[in-house]
């Protein structure tokens, strides 16, 4: 009980810190405070989301089971595409980049010039580059697919150097001592320790792009986005529930499978 006491009295007294930090937590509360403006907040606000909630109870099913191109089913298989297909070219440019990005592979000046090309690219939000992309290539899904390119590169490459950071060099060291060539190396070597974790990261972003696409489609990027606009515009709330009803249940199944294959690519269960 003796050595509990001193042990505690030897603690330092960290009291004024925890009280700055609190101090600084209740300042910027309040200065973050003072920027949100009730004053122009609609009236009909509380009518608009009771429609909103109407409309998700009762939706539009010839809208929602449609299997034309206009309607919910096309639209979300076609924001999946999208996002997938922007997951697998910008995970196939981060590789060699994440490579080129880490320090234990790589001269140092190379790897820093690469870090920073990173993080420009991951400076610029989503709906940015589809605003840009829209530009140069016009609104719909292209436009979309590489909006999704470029956001998961700077993603992808941070995290896949971070991977290859960590890469245990004994093995390789074991390799080239029993003679294996370069390509055995990273045959035995390298891919067995990365390519769990890349895939696992690969299928994260894939979540996250999935979701993007459905806010690019906002600005005309493809996808049910668009529609989803429209239908908010024109005071069509069946259609916005048949369109959030299915973006929920697509989530949801998404949600459900990458989280068991992501499972079993870390864990092996």
């Amino acid at each position: 009980m003796e050595k509990i006491e001193k042990k505690y009295q030897e603690e330092p007294n960290s009291r004024l810190y925890i009280l700055s930090i609190v101090v600084i937590v209740i300042l910027m509360l309040v200065w973050s405070s003072s920027v949100v403006n009730l004053e122009n907040s609609s009236g009909d606000g509380l009518k608009i989301a009771k429609n909103i909630f109407s409309g998700i109870l009762n939706p539009d099913t010839e809208f929602l089971f449609s299997m034309t191109k206009k309607g919910v089913f096309y639209l979300l298989l076609e924001t999946v595409a999208i996002a997938f297909l922007g997951t697998i070219i910008g995970a196939i440019i981060s590789i060699p980049l994440s490579f080129l990005a880490s320090s234990n592979i790589v001269p140092k000046p190379v790897a820093a010039i690469t870090k920073l090309l990173i993080m420009i690219i991951r400076t610029i939000p989503a709906i940015v580059y589809g605003l840009m992309f829209i530009r140069i290539t016009g609104p719909g899904p292209f436009a979309g697919l590489m909006t999704m390119s470029f956001t998961s590169i700077g993603m992808l490459t941070k995290l896949f150097s971070d991977t290859i950071l960590d890469l245990n060099k004994n093995i390789l060291e074991s390799l080239e001592a029993l003679g294996c060539n370069s390509f055995r190396k990273i045959r035995f070597g390298i891919l067995p320790q990365l390519s769990a974790n890349f895939i696992s990261t690969g299928i994260y972003r894939f979540d996250m792009n999935l979701r993007d696409a459905t806010v690019l489609g906002l600005v005309g990027a493809g996808g049910i986005g668009s529609p989803l606009m429209f239908a908010i515009n024109s005071y069509r709330w069946n259609q916005v529930g048949s369109i959030l009803i299915g973006l929920i249940i697509l989530v949801m199944i998404i949600e459900f499978f990458s989280t068991k294959i992501r499972k079993k690519l870390v864990t092996g269960e």
